[in-house]
């Protein structure tokens, strides 16, 4: 699912609009105006190696060069944002910068690997942020739920991440060595999400800085809360848009029958309860001076009673059945997201406890 293109669309994300303001403008005015000095950011690793330039580490891991790569990359981190609202900038920054170094390491090691056993040497690779980008596909492929949208031919699933893994495929066949930069990215990702040596520990923003960045640049690169408008969401094409409409009446009508049942089972228990009175006080025959025996005259009466009264009790017990119970796994997942607690209930409630039908409820209010 998309929101808004707008500004509203990155609220509560300051570093992800920051990384799309920043390196995109710096990139644009280096292939317009500032071309000469494009040398200062070339991601060469021979110069890294021979030279020891390691200056070159920095600069030519920042800024894309190849404004293909720039457009491609900003697009990848828009959709990422997601995970700064999950996690928080201050962690956020952290895998950005985990990942950022351990990429850059991985960098060295599969080149020296590629020249050692192929015979190739890879001395230039593709500059810019693009070894962290790589990097948050494995959140993105272990964390978010796959939603179904539409299907192509009948036969293929269209999901809510497949246009982010276009674009990475887009991005990954953009350059000769660019998949250097890919393997290195995914191998660094693995490695902080699962917290391999602890490096997650040692390459972390420290508190006093992230302060000092909110306190700062948060400002700055703040966006405003969403409208109820933008919050419903807006696709690439005229198809997107009227399928999300069509999924957000889906869930609205969902929620509303379900609201019915509750109030139909309400009135059925209701009027179950009045009809078990009337038949436990009914059926007792009484004369002025003493109780007469009726099953004695008609015992089949009585066991047709009998029979009326456990077929009453069977449906009031199924009519008054607890209401779904919820997993407590889906709801701790959903308030990971960002959404409350109390939504995430009602969601999985209404969805029958399907967190991928749930997820997508949430995300588009």
């Amino acid at each position: 699912m998309f929101t808004s293109t707008g500004s509203s669309g990155l609220y509560k994300a300051p570093l992800s609009k920051s990384l799309l303001l920043v390196p995109s403008a710096l990139s644009i005015l280096l292939a317009l105006l500032f071309q000469h000095y494009q040398n200062f950011f070339v991601y060469n690793l021979q110069a890294v190696k021979n030279d020891l330039q390691i200056w070159r580490l920095i600069c030519g891991r920042i800024i894309c060069l190849d404004l293909k790569d720039t457009f491609c990359s900003s697009l990848l981190i828009y959709n990422f944002r997601i995970f700064e609202r999950r996690y928080g900038s201050r962690k956020f920054a952290s895998f950005l910068l985990g990942s950022w170094i351990l990429s850059a390491l991985f960098d060295l090691i599969l080149v020296e690997a590629i020249q050692y056993s192929f015979g190739i040497t890879a001395s230039t690779l593709p500059s810019g942020f693009l070894g962290p980008v790589f990097a948050l596909f494995v959140p993105f492929y272990c964390s978010i739920p796959r939603v179904q949208v539409t299907q192509f031919l009948g036969q293929f699933s269209i999901t809510n991440k497949t246009l982010i893994y276009i674009l990475g495929l887009q991005l990954l066949t953009s350059g000769t060595y660019i998949w250097v930069v890919a393997t290195s990215g995914l191998i660094a990702g693995m490695c902080y999400t699962n917290s391999v040596l602890k490096v997650h520990q040692v390459l972390c923003i420290p508190r006093w800085m992230a302060k000092l960045f909110s306190w700062t640049l948060e400002p700055i690169f703040s966006s405003s809360e969403p409208t109820n408008e933008a919050r419903i969401g807006m696709g690439a094409t005229v198809d997107i848009q009227r399928q999300q409409r069509m999924e957000l009446l889906d869930r609205q009508l969902m929620l509303s029958q379900f609201a019915h049942m509750r109030r139909q089972q309400q009135q059925q228990e209701f009027g179950i309860e009045k009809r078990r009175k009337r038949m436990t006080t009914g059926g007792r025959g009484r004369t002025k001076g003493r109780r007469i025996n009726w099953n004695r005259f008609f015992p089949h009466i009585r066991q047709r009673r009998n029979a009326n009264v456990r077929a009453f009790r069977l449906s009031e017990q199924e009519v008054a059945a607890p209401p779904l119970e919820v997993s407590e796994e889906q709801v701790a997942r959903l308030m990971e997201m960002g959404f409350s607690r109390v939504d995430a209930l009602e969601a999985l409630r209404a969805s029958n406890n399907d967190l991928n039908v749930a997820t997508n409820f949430l995300l588009q209010h």
